[in-house]
């Protein structure tokens, strides 16, 4: 259905970059929700009603919950693909993350309110009716959260939504949360165990922990997570396809929402060599990441000596010794600054968070290590630079 809509109301509809398409099948997706979780709600709060269930009529306005996250995702889609503005130059794009933020929220708000009356409903338990059409309407509503789960995560990786992705997993709980429901319906109706509210406190339990990951997934990108592996590689890659950059470094990539990444690095390139074409080749570089990454690239170029024997020897040695102390380390800017008395050698070292030594303890212990190079010939200027990606 989603597919069909799409090819009929989406111009363009394949090109799932495009900031444009996106919006549209966010819009398009949380209407089918809207629609789709109201049907669903008045189906279940008739058989609750029919059957005395407290688990169906919870799991009734569970949906409902569902009609307005939809909505929620629907304006989050809506207010991201709002222009920049003066106060919000790098565009509303982080609306689509908080409108999952406000989806797992009430995913929370529902899983504690399940729990609670559930509960009751052990302390009190009360028979519950059951009907063909009672289990017709449960065993319909799993096919069709079966199906808004399909769709919401098959479009939500092709657009790389977190907020659809929410609404998938939203999906998927419901899905279990009415098979369980389904499950106690037909139990109680066969043996007269009444086991309607453990199930209920089952379903609360199981969306609970949904709406906490989910709240997880979608806060991630807010606070500032690093970039994927794959992003990160590719970036590499383009940049490195050209034959004047000798190394990269200091690559950070801001995420103002999808379809808004920032990307700077520095590129290391010959100190020797003829600045206004290395400049050339680097604007260059530039409108190819735009181009194949739809971002803002700044490139900062960085001059190394590439003609010098005993430097590039020298800097082999660093690195050597770097990589002793830590293999994730890496060094990068490094120059020889010689003297009359002794010699500078000065560089960054890069240092990911997952090392465990400090900033302090990496710069004192290399600075050691050089000076025991060559009987304290050498010195080390070092600024100590934290990994990003």
């Amino acid at each position: 259905m989603i597919s069909l809509l799409a090819r009929i109301f989406i111009k363009n509809h394949d090109d799932y970059q495009s900031p444009t398409v996106r919006q549209a099948y966010g819009m398009l997706c949380g209407a089918a929700g809207i629609g789709l979780n109201i049907l669903l709600f008045i189906g279940k709060w008739l058989a609750g009603t029919l059957s005395g269930s407290i688990a169906i009529t919870a799991d009734a306005f569970n949906n409902l919950s569902d009609a307005g996250s939809s909505v929620i995702t629907l304006i989050g889609f809506k207010l991201s693909g709002q222009k920049p503005d003066p106060e919000h130059p790098f565009g509303h794009g982080r609306m689509e993350y908080i409108s999952g933020l406000f989806v797992s929220v009430a995913i929370l708000i529902m899983g504690f309110e399940l729990i609670k009356s559930s509960v009751g409903k052990i302390l009190h338990p009360e028979a519950i009716e059951s009907s063909p059409v009672i289990l017709a309407i449960l065993v319909a509503s799993i096919l069709v959260k079966l199906y808004m789960c399909f769709y919401n995560r098959s479009i939500g990786k092709k657009i790389n939504s977190a907020a659809m992705r929410a609404t998938a997993n939203d999906s998927l709980s419901d899905t279990v949360s009415t098979t369980l429901v389904l499950a106690a319906t037909i139990i109680s109706q066969l043996t007269g165990v009444i086991l309607d509210g453990w199930f209920g406190v089952l379903v609360g339990i199981f969306i609970f922990y949904t709406g906490i990951t989910t709240m997880k997934d979608t806060m991630d990108p807010l606070l500032g997570q690093a970039p994927d592996k794959e992003l990160v590689n590719h970036i590499e890659e383009v940049v490195m396809a050209h034959p004047i950059v000798h190394g990269i470094h200091d690559l950070i990539v801001h995420d103002y929402g999808p379809g808004r990444l920032m990307i700077s690095l520095h590129a290391e390139v010959s100190a020797s060599g003829n600045l206004l074409e290395i400049h050339d080749e680097i604007d260059n570089i530039e409108h190819e990441l735009q181009q194949k990454l739809n971002c803002a690239a700044t490139i900062h170029m960085d001059p190394i000596v590439t003609d010098n024997e005993e430097v590039n020897r020298l800097h082999d040695r660093v690195l050597e010794l770097a990589k002793s102390l830590d293999s994730s380390l890496n060094i990068h800017d490094f120059r020889m600054v010689e003297g009359p008395t002794h010699t500078n050698l000065i560089f960054d070292v890069a240092v990911p968070y997952e090392c465990k030594m400090t900033d302090v303890e990496v710069s004192n212990t290399l600075k050691k290590g050089v000076r025991e190079l060559s009987g304290g010939q050498y010195f080390a200027v070092i600024q100590v630079d934290r990994v990003y990606c």
